[in-house]
Parts: structure tokens; sequence; C-alpha cells
């Protein structure tokens, strides 16, 4: 068993709150992410669930047993820092079982345990090896080979991936993910990379200032935003946002709900069509190939810059000036108080 609850927690430093009154249940099994903005509080909030920093206020709790006041022994979770923190001089099979020697356990057991986490790793062809003979993605595995073998209830990944290119943080991705399937171990894991977040995560908890601004699992997040925060939070590229005003420049019909006062679009959503076509005209200011895709940032005057993504072999129309139709079945609209109007 791994859940954890978080009960109206709290954290300050000195005069200043950096927590402000966080409530959270994450079930036993969950691969849960935090994500957020840098100075949201995320890397603190995990910190507080490993025993790392002190909860101000509120309760921490491990399968219903409250773990608040608890050192970071006592609370049956393992962390794997960005930093790979491996010791040199010692073999990768030394340095998966540092641990369990360290505690005394028997050699029969940690050489069972060892061997264990090299096998769900692949790591049994490097074992002989010390840490400067790996590569970034090989060190960060044994990382979490050291993790695996204390057995917990649920580990903690700070940023895990941050130190290694993107080549191999797609690939540690995929390793992440699979580890999670077989494990089937609580994960509680903070990125800023919200690709990492919307393909790893069952939930996703979007932090902000120290608040939670929505939790929910990739699709929702993407799909029906709360509010314009996560709207413009989530997905690359962000979603349009346009003003709700009839005098704004839409060419068809007003498209905003009552009370709305932001239109939200995300921008596979929006087709380019002939010039009065569409809901609006724009002049297509730079268009990026990225293969699979195109990305057109497209001047609409009053609307402002609006992205659209159409396939790679759609035409490059940088410099032309272009309808756009709006997929009406796909639009959010967002109140004075920037939350979404359902």
């Amino acid at each position: 068993m791994g859940s954890i609850s978080l009960k109206a927690v709290e954290k300050w430093f000195g005069p200043v709150q950096v927590i402000k009154g966080i409530d959270l249940d994450i079930q036993d099994g969950e691969l849960i992410i935090f994500v957020g903005p840098s100075g949201c509080g995320k890397s603190t909030l995990l910190r507080m669930i490993a025993g790392l920093e002190e909860t101000s206020r509120g309760q921490i709790l491990l399968d219903g047993n409250d773990v608040t006041h608890k050192v970071p022994s006592e609370r049956e979770l393992s962390m794997v820092f960005q930093s790979y923190a491996l010791y040199p001089h010692l073999s990768v099979e030394e340095n998966v079982g540092f641990a369990l020697n360290t505690a005394g356990a028997p050699k029969a057991e940690i050489d069972e345990k060892v061997g264990d986490a090299a096998r769900i790793l692949k790591l049994d062809a490097y074992m002989d090896r010390r840490p400067k003979d790996l590569s970034g993605g090989q060190r960060q595995r044994v990382a979490i080979g050291r993790a695996i073998v204390r057995k917990p209830k649920g580990f903690l990944f700070d940023e895990p991936l941050s130190n290694l290119d993107a080549s191999l943080r797609v690939d540690m991705r995929f390793e992440i993910a699979r580890l999670h399937k077989t494990l089937e171990t609580t994960m509680v894991y903070v990125t800023h990379d919200q690709v990492e977040a919307m393909t790893l995560a069952d939930r996703i908890v979007v932090l902000k200032d120290g608040l939670i601004m929505q939790v929910g699992t990739p699709r929702e997040l993407y799909e029906t935003p709360d509010n314009v925060f996560v709207a413009q939070f989530i997905g690359s590229p962000k979603m349009n946002l346009m003003p709700c005003d009839t005098d704004a420049g839409y060419t068809s019909f007003p498209l905003c709900n009552a009370g709305a006062v932001k239109l939200g679009i995300r921008p596979e959503h929006i087709g380019i069509t002939k010039v009065g076509s569409g809901h609006c005209n724009g002049v297509v200011q730079i268009s990026e190939y990225l293969g699979a895709d195109f990305f057109h940032y497209v001047d609409c005057g009053p609307l402002g810059l609006l992205t659209v993504r159409t396939p790679g072999a759609f035409e490059d129309i940088e410099g032309k000036k272009v309808g756009l139709r709006f997929e009406t079945d796909n639009l959010h609209f967002f109140g004075s108080n920037e939350m979404a109007l359902k």
C-alpha cells in the first residue's frame, strides 16, 4: 500500500508562505505529477512529503497514518533527485546495494534485491562499471535502482530527467513508464516539462503560487481546463486566447457565450481558408516547419497573434493573407475571474 494524503498543508519560510493550504489524495499505485512554473512550490511540496522540509501546518498521511513529523527514514518512501549523487569509487552493483549494505542486511538479501533491480532496469551488463563509465541515462537508472532495492511504499522523483539531453529524456520517459507498470507502486514526480507530465502521468497537479489550479488526467486538463492559467500552461503550442468583443474582428458571427470575457481555442482546431470565408482574417507572420507539423503564427489585428497547427504536408504560407475558421465545438470560454464557463 502507498496512498498519500495531504490535508490543508502549508509551508512558511519566515514571513513568506510558499504552500498555501494544499488538499490532495494520491491513490495507491498512482503516478501523479506536480507541474508548474518555477517558484510555484512543486519541489517544496515533494520535499515535504519526503520529510526533507518541515510542514508548517496541516497533515501528511501515508496509508492513513500521520507521518507529518516523522523523519525521512521513517516514512518508507524513496527519493530520486535531479543529481544522480552516485559514489564515484563504487561499482554500479555497490551503488545500487549501498543502502542495504549500510543497514547491515544479509548478503543473500542484498544480492537478491540488487539482482532484481538490475533486471528491471536492464543494468545487468553494467554492474562492474564505475559511474564515470556510464551515460547520463544509465547513471539515472542506477539512482533509480538504489531507490528500488529499499522496497518503498512510494517513489518521489524530483525533476530526474532535467540533466539529460533531449534524446535521453525520451528514452528515460519510456523507462520510468515501464518501471511504473512493472512495480505498480505509487510515484510522485515533479517536473517543469509539460511533455513529461502529459506522457507519464495518471493524473497531473498543476500548481501556481503555492496553490493547486487543477487536478486531472492529461486529457481532462487539455480538453477541459478549469481556468486560463491551465489552458495556456498545458499544451504546446499553448491555447490561443482572444477578447470576447463583437467589435474585435470576427467576420461571421459573435462566437462568445454570454458572460464570457475571453475565447480560447487550441491551434489544431483552427482551419486555414480563403480570405473572408472564415471567422476572421490575418496575415501569416511566420511558418515553422517541424516535419510532422507546421506552426503558423497569424497576425489577426484586434484578436492578436494566433497560432495555427497544420499537418507538415501543408503548404508554406508565410507572408500570405488568409482566413481562419474555428471549430465551434472546440471553443473554450472564460469569465472575468479567468475561470472556465461550463
